[in-house]
């Protein structure tokens, strides 16, 4: 629902794509996508930067530009910075990452598929070829939730694409953000005698008790960050707790923490402070935890000397797209 009818409206593409390599997936997973690219009003994009929104868990990229009540999708949003002069002009696109089993950590896994070089790869080629936007040194990625951690891991592993991030609200700390859902998930496959069952059983409907989705996405996070490489393994998924006691399997749980941006930004300083911009916010009431495993990364970034924005707001986890209007015009600034 637009806040303005007097601006002028930008314009959205979509595109069919064709991944040669996301078909390289354990959970069946299509491997043409949909890619929704907003370009302003005025411009067709070429000689724009481009930003890539990355979408929380249970949503896919083009589901920020349906029509929405009592607020503005991201389009809208757009419209409203650019024409008020809080941001330059952008091209923005809207990818759909959705997998089955609820979502996407934007990460390349043997189950999941392997979706960071898709993005940073496959994804952005056609885009930029398209639309001759973006190009070294003027793209940008931006999430919330599962999205803001796949902004801060690409921040991290593949600052040699991306030039600017931001992080709202992402999954980091695992210790405080998956490990207390493990006992919720093993009642699930306990109930339902078995992962696949528990899986097929969301799968079949016709609807779903709410707590059973945070129990698919504990599964979803199985399967991607230590996928379990025996082939008859339903979709790699495999937990790193003990299935009668919850106990932690050391080995299984090292591979999460390989892949926690808390325990390993240390390695990535160098990768970190060649970026233009880094944002990084979390409401202080945060449902899940996450503005704890905030606090921890602001801390240690601060003490290697990088260069980036941290701010906590107070709110919790739900509906915080406002954040938005500090994010988007300060990555549109920092590659202009």
């Amino acid at each position: 629902m637009r806040a303005r009818l007097d601006i002028p409206v930008g314009n959205l593409h979509r595109i069919s794509h064709r991944s040669e390599i996301l078909g390289r997936n354990r959970l069946g997973d299509t491997a043409t996508r949909e890619i929704i690219v907003y370009t302003p009003n005025g411009h067709d994009g070429h000689g724009l930067p481009l930003l890539v929104d990355i979408v929380g868990f249970t949503a896919g990229g083009p589901a920020h530009v349906n029509w929405k009540n009592f607020g503005e999708n991201v389009p809208e949003r757009l419209d409203r910075l650019i024409h008020d002069g809080h941001m330059p002009p952008v091209a923005v696109a809207f990818p759909d990452c959705f997998t089955r089993l609820g979502g996407n950590q934007y990460i390349d896994s043997d189950a999941m598929g392997p979706w960071a070089t898709w993005l940073t790869t496959e994804m952005l080629e056609d885009i930029e070829g398209r639309f001759g936007c973006g190009g070294f040194g003027k793209r940008g990625l931006f999430g919330k939730s599962s999205g803001g951690y796949g902004s801060i891991i690409h921040a991290m592993q593949h600052a040699d694409v991306w030039s600017a991030a931001a992080c709202h609200s992402g999954d980091m700390a695992f210790d405080l953000c998956y490990l207390p859902e493990m006992p919720s998930a093993l009642r699930a496959i306990t109930k339902a005698d078995s992962i696949e069952a528990f899986v097929t059983g969301f799968e079949s409907g016709p609807k779903y008790p709410g707590g059973s989705l945070h129990d698919m996405m504990t599964l979803a996070m199985a399967a991607t960050y230590d996928p379990d490489p025996d082939p008859e393994s339903f979709c790699g998924i495999r937990l790193p707790v003990d299935p009668h006691t919850c106990e932690i399997i050391e080995e299984r749980w090292g591979a999460w923490l390989e892949w926690d941006p808390v325990e390993i930004v240390e390695r990535h300083i160098d990768a970190l402070k060649s970026l233009k911009g880094l944002w990084i916010d979390c409401g202080d009431v945060d449902q899940y935890n996450l503005v704890y495993g905030a606090r921890r990364l602001n801390a240690k970034l601060s003490a290697a000397g990088v260069d980036h924005v941290y701010e906590e707001y107070p709110d919790n986890h739900s509906s915080i797209d406002y954040r938005m209007d500090k994010s988007l015009p300060f990555l549109a600034n920092a590659l202009s």
